[in-house]
Formats: structure tokens, sequence, C-alpha cells
């Protein structure tokens, strides 16, 4: 496995955990928003520009979500 799969590796399986225990902190949504950030990258690295674009997208949806919740915490 090369390290760009095991990077995108990572970066998927770190936005699965956030995602599942956002409920228990503000700081999970933080960490899915930098895990779909890392997405990104991985996307744009391997050449799926499209994949990169909607993980960019997803980022700052997250960011917004955890500013909100980081404001009512």
């Amino acid at each position: 496995m090369s390290a760009l799969s095991l990077f995108g590796l990572f970066a998927v399986t770190a936005m699965l955990v956030c995602y599942a225990l956002e409920h228990r902190s503000p700081l999970f949504i933080l960490a899915f928003a930098l895990a779909c950030a890392l997405g990104s990258v991985y996307g744009f690295l391997q050449g799926a520009w499209p994949f990169g674009i909607v993980e960019a997208i997803w980022a700052l949806v997250a960011a917004r979500r955890w500013w909100r919740a980081a404001k009512t915490f």
C-alpha cells in the first residue's frame, strides 16, 4: 500500500470516527472538519478533483457547525 493510500485511509477513518463521536463534544465536530480537509487534500493529490472539492465543502460546513456549537456549549 502506498503512502498516499495510507494517508487517504487515515483521513477517511478519522472522518468516520469523528462523525460518530460528534454528539460528545464540539471538539469532535472540529476534528471532523479537519479530517474532511485531509480528505480533500487526498482527493486532489490522487487526481480525483471532484472528490477533493466535495470534501473541501464538507470541511467548511463542518467548521461552520463547530463554530455554532462552540458558541452554545
